[in-house]
């Protein structure tokens, strides 16, 4: 089980992320890898119906239980993504 911080919640309302994008990106992200400490980023591709892929980033404090510390979309997606 993952629980979303106050300011998590407060960020998918203001940048009007879907959460079924969120849930299915924290279920089976695209990718996942550890940023800083025990902060881990889970993130995938995601179509938003602008005809264009945008880049979801969900970052995830990996203590017991988790948590969703932040989350955005970004079209910069070469920048983020590890091959």
């Amino acid at each position: 089980m993952i629980l979303f911080t106050d300011y998590a919640k407060k960020e998918i309302i203001r940048r009007n992320i879907n959460i079924a994008l969120v849930e299915k990106t924290l279920q089976t992200p695209d990718q996942f890898f550890q940023d800083e400490g025990n902060i881990w980023v889970y993130q995938s591709k995601v179509d938003i119906g602008e005809e264009k892929l945008y880049l979801l980033r969900i970052f995830v404090a990996e203590d017991e239980p988790k948590r969703v510390i932040t989350l955005y979309l970004t079209s910069k997606i070469n920048k983020y993504w590890r091959e």
